[in-house]
């Protein structure tokens, strides 16, 4: 190969002509001869047999591998890309901040505090979050945790004395569709009436040995109104001795006034005879009186309007029944078997597009 000498070449040259190499030249030699063993070492074994000129070739190819390796090397990382660029002076501000000493002092020794109540195991630290009851999973969580509760309540309070279920004071509890309604949960109704089934024995219980927490489960489960509280407001008997009474039917009204009498009864200012020209009106309108032989103990005074002449009859006979039981009120049963006392909610259909009447059709015709 044809061409300038290598270094080692060039130092033997210089060495056997008897001259002395500068120093930048001999270091440049003593680098090249570093290379060399570095890049032949390894290849000895691979290179055993070979002649000198293999070898040469191959470490003249290792030494412009070497010689191009600077300039092909690019950048794999964007953090030594940023960090390859030029430097420029970049203006700084720098803030300093001092925190009062009494603060440090607060924060430290809650940290301290937290930690001793953490070590003596007053204050549990938990991974995640613990579910608010047992019944957290179940499918009817609120409603297991009442019944649980009254069941450990039976358990408890099994052995206090209890009155006769007739002797106890009656309360409303709620119904299944209220109770489901209440807590938003669709409770079985085999569960909730074994449910109810165990409150109603608690509720036995005598109410001078009735502990607080007993009235406190049971609670829940009553409604907010007792119905078995509600009494009827009675209308009083007035200052002229008079009683009075409202009956509807159909669409007639009616009101009458009694006061203790002879019997005689004036319908709109008119005798019976004249207010109904039939007699089974005239029955129907007194048949409260009738029914209770009251007729020759007390006279009315009624106005009736609405409807027809049955309608206004039926509902006078309503309003001389509660006006009635005002001055006797032993007699509202009796009243009240005879059907005097209670409402009769029955009216006429109405008429339909199309109908002839509430329910008959126009005749078909063919032609």
């Amino acid at each position: 190969m044809v061409g300038t000498p290598l270094p080692r070449d060039l130092g033997r040259a210089w060495f056997q002509s008897g001259c002395t190499l500068s120093r930048k030249t001999s270091q440049r030699i003593n680098e090249h001869q570093e290379l060399q063993h570095r890049f032949t070492a390894p290849r000895r074994d691979r290179y055993a047999g070979h002649d000198d000129t293999a070898i040469m070739s191959s470490l003249r190819y290792g030494i412009r591998c070497l010689r191009a390796f600077p300039t092909s090397t690019t950048n794999q990382w964007p953090s030594l890309a940023s960090s390859a660029q030029s430097k420029c002076s970049v203006a700084k501000r720098t803030l300093a901040t001092t925190t009062p000493r009494q603060q440090d002092d607060n924060a430290l020794m809650s940290a301290l505090e937290s930690i001793e109540l953490e070590s003596d195991g007053l204050i549990t630290t938990y991974a995640r979050p613990m579910p608010v009851s047992p019944s957290y999973f179940s499918r009817l969580p609120q409603f297991n945790d009442s019944f649980v509760h009254v069941q450990e309540l039976a358990r408890k309070y099994a052995r206090l004395p209890s009155l006769h279920p007739s002797q106890v004071e009656r309360i409303a509890w709620k119904t299944k569709d209220q109770y489901r309604l209440s807590i938003g949960e669709h409770v079985k109704a085999r569960d909730y009436a074994a449910c109810i089934a165990l409150v109603k024995r608690l509720n036995q219980i005598h109410p001078d040995l009735m502990p607080e927490e007993v009235s406190a489960g049971l609670r829940p489960f009553k409604r907010d109104i007792n119905i078995f509280l509600n009494r009827p407001k009675l209308i009083p008997v007035d200052k002229f001795g008079r009683s009075h009474g409202v009956g509807k039917r159909k669409s007639s009204v009616a009101r009458a006034w009694l006061v203790e009498g002879t019997g005689e009864v004036l319908i709109n200012g008119k005798p019976m005879n004249e207010a109904f020209g039939r007699v089974h009106d005239r029955e129907s309108a007194i048949w409260g009186l009738k029914s209770t032989d009251r007729l020759d103990k007390y006279n009315v005074w009624a106005l009736v309007g609405g409807g027809g002449s049955t309608g206004q009859a039926e509902a006078l006979a309503m309003a001389i029944a509660k006006a009635l039981v005002v001055h006797e009120p032993p007699l509202k049963t009796p009243l009240r078997r005879a059907g005097c006392i209670t409402r009769d909610p029955r009216t006429v259909e109405r008429k339909k597009p199309g109908h002839v009447k509430a329910r008959k059709r126009p005749a078909w015709v063919k032609r």
